[in-house]
């Protein structure tokens, strides 16, 4: 019995780990050397791991161009596996740590400069009470810069109005409503009417710049000669409430200034409110750690407590 299972089990890898890091290392990085820089290994190692995977398998993971080495198609396939390999290995590593050391020592999170930052502090003291030897890390973001930062795996969760690609995310409660305002004394107010896109497009437009590396124009919400483009929302708030232009601001955020009476909702046709929904998007459900799943539990409840759900 014992034979049979012996000869029906599949057969242990071949490849080490390292030979696939090796060969991959080669890849991203343009050569031998450059790879044995990176892997703090001597050139001749690296040569000789890549050989060695390749005669295992039987396979040319590169071919001479020239005097230039480049991958075939059974080396792109290989390359491309190897990295998910990798990326797996590398994750269920750190699921084996948590698991072993209990809570985490650091959990990083990236929150959409949207979503309300009194709720959002609120949540993180209440955790830092049953955690307090945990440190957060927070990334406010804008746009992409939430999406870009779990696929870089930067950080553990997301709170961001948009689900990257590969990534499934939960509708929290409460979504943002977003509003075009102004100074009361701007001249768009002084028009007595309601306003079109086209009113807009002759006044400056106060925006946000995306925090992701590969920023796009999408903060802007209407086409305008003048833009001034800043880095957070605090600055735009303030440019808006000292009258240099009109800007589109989470209702949220600025109900002092609306009570007040130095912000005022511009009376745009066809209604003035945009709803950007939010959801929480973990950056790896398999692993995610029992003090990310805390904090994630936190803010899911608090939201529901301020929806009236149970």
């Amino acid at each position: 019995m014992n034979g049979e299972c012996l000869q029906n089990s599949p057969s242990a890898p071949r490849i080490t780990l390292e030979q696939w890091r090796c060969l991959v290392a080669v890849v991203e990085e343009g050569g031998y050397a450059q790879a044995a820089e990176r892997l703090y290994k001597s050139q001749s190692s690296v040569s000789y791991a890549v050989h060695k995977l390749e005669t295992v398998l039987g396979v040319n993971a590169f071919a001479l161009h020239g005097r230039k080495a480049v991958l075939t198609s059974a080396g792109d396939m290989l390359f491309r596996r190897a990295k998910q390999l990798l990326e797996d290995a590398a994750s269920l590593e750190g699921a084996a740590h948590k698991a072993s050391a209990g809570w985490e020592t650091e959990i990083a999170i990236a929150v959409e400069v949207l979503f309300p930052t009194w709720l959002l502090l609120e949540c993180l003291d209440q955790f830092g009470k049953e955690s307090p030897q945990t440190r957060i890390e927070i990334y406010e973001t804008v746009i992409s810069g939430a999406p870009e930062a779990l696929q870089r795996k930067q950080v553990d969760f997301a709170i961001s109005p948009h689900i990257p690609m590969g990534f499934s995310g939960e509708l929290l409660p409460n979504a943002i409503h977003i509003i075009p305002v102004a100074h009361p004394d701007h001249p768009l107010h002084q028009l007595g009417r309601e306003l079109t896109l086209r009113d807009l497009r002759h006044h400056r437009h106060l925006v946000v710049r995306d925090t992701g590396p590969m920023r796009t124009s999408r903060t802007a919400t209407v086409d305008v000669a003048q833009r001034w483009t800043v880095s957070n929302i605090t600055t735009s708030l303030g440019a808006t409430c000292r009258g240099y232009g009109f800007a589109w601001l989470p209702e949220e955020k600025i109900l002092t200034e609306l009570a007040e009476g130095s912000l005022k909702p511009l009376p745009l046709r066809g209604g003035n409110k945009k709803i950007a929904p939010m959801y929480l998007i973990f950056a790896d459900g398999d692993t995610t750690g029992p003090g990310v799943q805390r904090l994630a539990d936190i803010i899911r409840q608090r939201l529901r407590d301020l929806s009236g759900e149970s």
